[in-house]
């Protein structure tokens, strides 16, 4: 079945770069409606970006212009390139994947995603 795994989490200071990656295995990241969430202490996980199976991406408000989401479907895998972090970007980093095709506004709902990543953390002080 199909298994989601992310990499590229760390501890980075103010204002550095990271780039998460989220390999699709057993299956192929090409037909799949995929988002980057995440989820800081004690608060509830949040839509990052959203990128559906024509490759159309969205963003929320507080990563726009700094994060961007991509795919590669020769590799099978989803990125994260994420820039000039920020202390409120901290949290644990999850990819999820949906097979439905669905319209991007319902993209942010964690509930229609069935297939997700076990997360990686970012730190950023």
């Amino acid at each position: 079945h199909v298994q989601l795994v992310e990499s590229g989490g760390g501890s980075v200071q103010a204002g550095s770069d990271l780039s998460l990656s989220c390999e699709v295995s057993q299956g192929s990241v090409g037909p799949y409606c995929m988002g980057w969430f995440r989820q800081a202490p004690g608060k509830e996980r949040e839509g990052v970006a959203v990128i559906d199976s024509d490759g159309s991406t969205n963003y929320a408000d507080s990563v726009k212009g700094r994060f961007t989401i991509s795919k590669d479907n020769a590799k099978n895998t989803l990125y994260l390139q994420m820039n000039s972090l920020k202390p409120e970007d901290t949290a644990m980093y999850y990819c999820a994947g949906t097979e439905w095709l669905l319209p991007q506004r319902r993209l942010w709902n964690i509930n229609e995603y069935n297939i997700w990543g076990r997360g990686t953390q970012v730190t950023v002080s």
